[in-house]
């Protein structure tokens, strides 16, 4: 079967997507079908706050680490959703885009110098510790560094505000850690955590985090955002283009906030990045997750490929190291025609227990190949009857996936493959789905897609299964203490691989089913 790794080319995706899956729909229809249907569905779901629980009472730990964090936390709010734009070229980005682009002009504007490395006494021999070259080179920003081919190795960088930072290109300019540099090292990252940066676009270059420096070290991460190839925190209006992460001890790319927060969910960090776009990025070897988000805003990730993590920064057996992870507090998040391969999940979006859930989440075209879990939603910590109802978990619309043939995985033992699982959302569209198996892998009975936990308000249309000879059925629908609740499943084919299409249990509240049909032109999923 056809594998992606680390030289995959994520420009090709749409191109796969349609090919793969024979459907010529043009992604402008496939985008407004798909916000007509949470329209008409989801939107009218106004978000309910409920009180914690009262048989769930917090320790006096668990207290005293929320009140520390809440000194740095704000409530958290659900914002109005961006709008997804396709143009005539089919060039789809968010409606804040344009904003984006002025910032871009106003950056080449305020450039004021445009020097070489090389002229700071930069040498990429692979060998020279060229940190204070980087240091004088960016000076107070208001500049563009300019990395010509070679290996050069620092302690780390850190971009003052008004920064342009561009190299030859992926494999031709590399920066690598330095062999002597702690374990919590940020290769990248702006200046001032606190105070914050902005007007900050890094292009062009392998960011090697050198996680061999560390040899047979247990956790290759400290706490927080650090131990990461390239981390913004705190940063407005943020480019990071062409661009490969290699081996870091936590993310490739982490946009985030001053600090990572646990409050509690109904409140999100202060100090969170907005405004940033991720593209044609590419990572392998992550500790934790290739790219993610926390607590930061209007965050656009298009044309990427992460795949095979090393999960170091988790004890083994238990690495929940993900593709893109769209977590804690993320708000108003874009991915656009991204792919992972052979991690635990390809995209998830999720929460902490401690922590609000991400939201207003749009998926345009993804996927994921061997992944254990390709798409992942998830509030930790409030899925059963007897857990607070989540305040924060809302609002995830997905169209144009394609999850190849999901697998068990070292990372994570024992947790069974899924093309899809929904767990304590409320409001989900899922718009035309393609689960392609693999017909000589023992899949155990396992469902190929779960909703459960309290998932509510989901919509799934347009789904299409094939090469699932050991699998349960295409689709389960859970019912118990802990059921899903008002589930919509429309329009969906199998192959006859399946002997039952869609299982549900008697007790899942306001279910309706229309359109499934099996073995029906089941070439039109091709693969």
């Amino acid at each position: 079967m056809f594998q992606f790794n680390q030289t995959h080319n994520p420009r090709n995706n749409a191109a796969l997507i349609a090919e793969w899956t024979k459907k010529q729909i043009p992604f402008k229809k496939l985008v407004q079908e798909t916000e007509e249907l949470f329209t008409q569905v989801c939107q009218n779901n106004i978000p309910t706050l409920t009180e914690p629980h009262p048989n769930q009472p917090l320790s006096f730990l668990e207290k005293m680490t929320r009140w520390f964090f809440r000194i740095f936390a704000k409530p958290s709010t659900l914002l109005a959703a961006s709008k997804t734009i396709v143009d005539k070229e089919e060039h789809i980005f968010p409606d804040w885009k344009d904003k984006l682009d002025q910032e871009y002009n106003e950056l080449l504007n305020r450039i004021t110098r445009e020097v070489n490395i090389l002229d700071f006494g930069a040498v990429g021999d692979g060998k020279t510790d060229c940190t204070a070259a980087f240091r004088k080179a960016l000076g107070h920003g208001r500049v563009k560094v300019i990395v010509p081919q070679g290996i050069f190795i620092t302690k780390g960088i850190r971009l003052p505000s008004w920064t342009f930072l561009i190299g030859a290109g992926k494999g031709i300019t590399t920066i690598k850690l330095h062999h002597d540099a702690p374990k919590g090292t940020r290769l990248v990252t702006n200046a001032n955590h606190w105070k914050g940066n902005h007007h900050l676009f890094v292009k062009g270059l392998t960011l090697d985090w050198n996680m061999e420096r560390l040899g047979d070290t247990t956790k290759t991460s400290t706490w927080g955002n650090h131990s990461s190839c390239l981390t913004y925190a705190k940063v407005t209006y943020g480019w990071v283009h062409e661009v490969e992460g290699i081996n870091p001890g936590l993310h490739c790319f982490d946009i985030s906030s001053t600090l990572y927060n646990y409050a509690g969910d109904g409140y999100r960090a202060r100090g969170g990045s907005k405004y940033v776009w991720l593209d044609q990025l590419t990572g392998y070897g992550f500790g934790d997750d290739g790219i993610t988000t926390h607590h930061s805003d209007y965050i656009f990730i298009s044309r990427s490929h992460m795949c095979n993590p090393s999960g170091r920064s988790h004890q083994k057996g238990s690495s929940n190291s993900n593709g893109i992870e769209i977590d804690d507090g993320s708000r108003n998040i874009l991915l656009v025609h991204n792919s992972t391969a052979g991690c635990f999940g390809g995209v998830e979006i999720k929460a902490h227990e401690n922590s609000s859930a991400s939201s207003n989440i749009q998926i345009v075209g993804h996927i994921s190949v061997n992944d254990n879990r390709s798409y992942h939603f998830r509030h930790i910590g409030h899925h059963k009857s007897t857990d607070t109802q989540s305040k924060s978990a809302y609002n995830i619309s997905a169209c144009g996936l394609v999850s190849v043939a999901p697998v068990y995985t070292k990372l994570y033992k024992d947790s069974a493959p899924r093309s899809l699982v929904v767990s304590g959302y409320q409001n989900v569209v899922i718009n035309h789905f393609w689960a392609i198996g693999d017909d000589e892998y023992d899949f155990k009975n396992n469902p190929v897609a779960a909703i459960q936990y309290r998932a509510r308000n989901v919509v799934l249309n347009e789904l299409s299964f094939k090469n699932y000879y050991n699998a349960g059925p295409a689709i389960k629908v859970f019912g118990g203490e802990n059921r899903a609740e008002f589930i919509k499943i429309q329009n969906v084919m199998t192959d006859d691989s399946f002997s039952k299409v869609i299982e549900a249990g008697s007790d899942v509240k306001e279910m309706k089913i229309e359109h499934v049909q099996r073995n029906r032109n089941t070439e039109s999923i091709m693969y």
